[in-house]
């Protein structure tokens, strides 16, 4: 039994610029604030359900994301190249950073849209680490006029499927996904079993009731774009609720 060894140091989003290309979507207009986290739980958690966002990988290169763009959570691993526009006094010239979706920014009904409700309907809004914030913008900017385009996303090692639940009740909460980034069908096989369907809990997070104890697990998953990767064995048969492997990955 392989135990998949999480990622333990902070990677920290790094300025980029790429042409376009036709495997990147076009610019659209938003806005970006950040947040300084003052407790190391600010970076535990989330509407995806990754976890500790430095142990699983994606350290500081992060975004939530306002409702129009959350989907309501299936964009949950979507990566994004954000860059500074229009306002010259805070833009840090020719720099972006590219962030995967891991949180959701929760609208504020008691403001309007255009006053303290930035992450209300219909603003597109991140809310980015002041980590990520501070390569494309001084941090006095606060609220800031961006663009932004969904870019594939480059993963290092394969997708990775850390088992939940108990008893007949299984969740698989997957992460680490390269390619589009985002899943829109998540499968599952015990080697005594067809393939089932798991339906999404939230998030990236999958559930199913079987007994699939005492049987090695496969895993088939298909991203956002209609790419089906199957996966087979991921899991030994002496598996354990808790742990994580590792599995196939897309292309990025």
């Amino acid at each position: 039994m392989r135990l998949l060894l999480l990622l333990s140091s902070a990677l920290l989003a790094t300025s980029h610029y790429f042409p376009s290309t036709p495997s990147h979507s076009d610019w659209n207009p938003a806005r970006a604030t950040y947040y300084a986290a003052t407790d190391p739980i600010d970076a535990v958690g989330g509407a995806c359900g990754y976890g500790d966002l430095v142990k699983n990988g994606y350290g500081k290169a992060t975004a939530a994301l306002s409702t129009v763009l959350f989907e309501k959570g299936q964009i949950c691993g979507a990566c994004f190249e954000i860059r500074c526009v229009e306002d010259l006094r805070w833009c840090i010239p020719g720099t972006s950073i590219i962030v995967t979706a891991t949180n959701f920014c929760a609208p504020n009904f008691g403001f309007d849209a255009d006053a303290g409700g930035k992450c209300n309907p219909p603003n597109s809004h991140f809310v980015l680490p002041i980590e990520a914030f501070e390569k494309i913008a001084i941090w006095k900017a606060s609220n800031m006029p961006v663009q932004y385009r969904r870019i594939r996303c480059r993963k290092e090692g394969g997708v990775r499927f850390t088992i939940g639940g108990g008893g007949v009740f299984i969740s698989v909460m997957i992460s680490n996904v390269a390619g589009a980034g985002d899943l829109s069908a998540v499968k599952i096989k015990g080697s005594r079993t067809g393939w089932l369907p798991m339906g999404r809990n939230w998030g990236q997070n999958w559930h199913i009731n079987a007994d699939l104890k005492n049987q090695p697990l496969s895993f088939e998953i298909t991203s956002s774009d209609g790419v089906t990767l199957p996966s087979y064995s991921v899991a030994p048969k002496n598996w354990e609720f808790g742990q994580s492997f590792e599995g196939k990955q897309f292309n990025s």
